[in-house]
């Protein structure tokens, strides 16, 4: 697609406004529905939100799969109404990218409103971009809002700047983080914290000038989905100058897969085109893998080195930063996709202007 020029954000949102909840990607199964009650709660407590839930937010996610044109329907729907200030999606998934051609690109630029969401949601943040619209990667119902004990002060935070403000501004570390899964399985479960570990803070490698840029990326299987089916990623020259985010989901997938993606996307002349690149604390562990401590240093220890050794060999000038907050660890700041950053390895510092 060829390159946007004027890329917009949507108007902040005020408390008191109406959001829409929905689920673009998947959904929990209603057996977890006690997960998504405390993710509205939260709205309407901790944000003064008004929660408005759109049919699919509390669809079954085998519906869900089969109706992608529907799932796009209720987004422009949202976008549409007026009286919606943000949408605010419930959770990531798999399969969004079928839900992509029933979008109406012309539909949202008309009405643009501020999308909050993650993991499979890259594939809409992706579409947003290409039409010039700025959203938000995070800041999800059943994850951030719901999250098991109390929300982390740091992600309240930053997600009141990414609700309510015109920029994210300053972007701080996290003195903690925790990549436990949540069990949706025992409603006595939110009750409890999850296991907290002491962050070991950000890690820069890379160039050492400061550069700034509009943020493309997001959830890593989702971009490797993108470029093998190649239909609705930008130009080439779109990236020039732009600034690659990128995080692993629970799939946890070998440092050693993830660099071979990565070096292809080098050997396309791609890797060269970004002029910093945000890396977010890889998570390694999941409902189904529950790794020892010892293991998960050592893993996430190789995925910094894979990904920054195929950066060094494709684009050594590029400031890359490690362990970022966005992604399948929390807590987390939603990055404006498709906004403008600025790294400065001088102070190690990120802003969002």
């Amino acid at each position: 697609m060829p390159a946007v020029t004027d890329f917009l954000t949507p108007p902040h949102v005020e408390p008191g406004d109406r959001v829409a909840v929905v689920a673009p990607a998947s959904n929990a199964p209603e057996s977890a529905r006690f997960v998504y009650e405390l993710g509205l709660e939260r709205m309407r407590e901790v944000f003064d939100l008004d929660p408005v839930a759109y049919p699919t937010a509390t669809a079954d996610p085998e519906w869900l799969a089969d109706n992608p044109e529907a799932r796009a329907e209720e987004i422009m729907k949202a976008f549409r109404d007026p009286d919606i200030s943000a949408v605010i999606a419930n959770i990531g998934g798999h399969d969004q990218i079928t839900m992509l051609p029933f979008l109406d690109g012309d539909v949202l630029r008309e009405h643009p409103t501020r999308f909050y969401g993650y993991s499979d949601n890259t594939n809409l943040a992706l579409f947003l971009w290409n039409h010039g619209i700025v959203s938000y990667y995070g800041g999800s119902t059943l994850v951030e809002y719901a999250m098991d004990g109390e929300m982390f002060d740091y992600t309240k935070e930053y997600l009141r700047r990414a609700l309510f403000e015109d920029s994210v501004g300053e972007w701080t570390e996290a003195e903690v983080f925790t990549d436990e899964s949540g069990n949706w399985e025992d409603p006595e479960s939110v009750k409890t914290t999850r296991e907290i570990e002491h962050s070991d803070g950000r890690l820069w490698r890379g160039g050492e000038e400061t550069v700034s840029g509009r943020i493309w990326g997001g959830c890593y299987a989702v971009l490797v989905e993108q470029f093998l089916a190649d239909r609705y990623l930008p130009d080439p020259e779109a990236l020039n100058g732009t600034v690659l985010a990128l995080e692993t989901s629970e799939l946890i997938p070998d440092p050693a897969v993830v660099g071979a993606n990565l070096r292809a996307l080098g050997e396309r002349g791609l890797l060269e085109r970004f002029d910093g690149v945000l890396v977010g604390r890889a998570c390694a562990r999941s409902h189904a893998e529950e790794n020892p401590q010892e293991w998960r240093e050592e893993y996430r220890e190789r995925q910094r080195d894979t990904i920054a050794d195929i950066l060094k060999t494709y684009n050594p000038n590029a400031p890359v930063v490690f362990n970022c907050e966005f992604g399948h660890t929390y807590p987390t700041c939603p990055i404006p996709i498709g906004g403008e950053v600025e790294i400065e390895p001088a102070t190690k510092s990120i802003r969002f202007p």
